[in-house]
Parts: structure tokens; C-alpha cells; sequence
């Protein structure tokens, strides 16, 4: 199974609490391998198995109390 890339634009962290804990949210999700997230400007870089939808990693983040679309 190849990987898929996936980039999101997050809005709502403030702090490099916020943007730990949408990594660590991204990072507990099945099917996710890595997850970088960037305070400034505020969005993520994802690696998946390829077995998650874009859709299911913005919920995730959504969850996790901050705004979150695909790019």
C-alpha cells in the first residue's frame, strides 16, 4: 500500500501547546505515520499508509478544538 501526502491549514493555535496537541492527535490516528505541524503559519503536513481520507484527518483536528481544511 503506498503512502499518501496530505497538507491542512489550521486556525485557533496560539501556543506551542496547541500546536503539540494536534500533533499528537494526528499522530494517535490510525493510518497516520508522521504529522508536522507548524504553529505560523498555522497548518500541518501529514503522511499517511494511505488508508485514511483527508476528510477523517480534518475531523480529527476539528476534534481536538481547532479549525482545520484541506489544502
Amino acid at each position: 500500500m503506498s503512502g499518501d501526502d496530505h497538507e491542512l491549514k489550521i486556525s485557533g493555535m496560539t501556543c506551542g501547546g496547541c500546536s503539540g496537541r494536534v500533533t499528537k492527535v494526528l499522530e494517535s490516528t490510525a493510518g497516520v505515520l508522521s504529522a508536522e505541524v507548524s504553529l505560523n503559519p498555522g497548518g500541518a503536513h501529514v503522511q499517511t499508509d494511505g488508508s485514511i481520507p483527508i476528510e477523517k484527518l480534518v475531523e480529527t483536528v476539528e476534534a481536538a478544538g481547532f479549525d482545520a481544511v484541506a489544502v
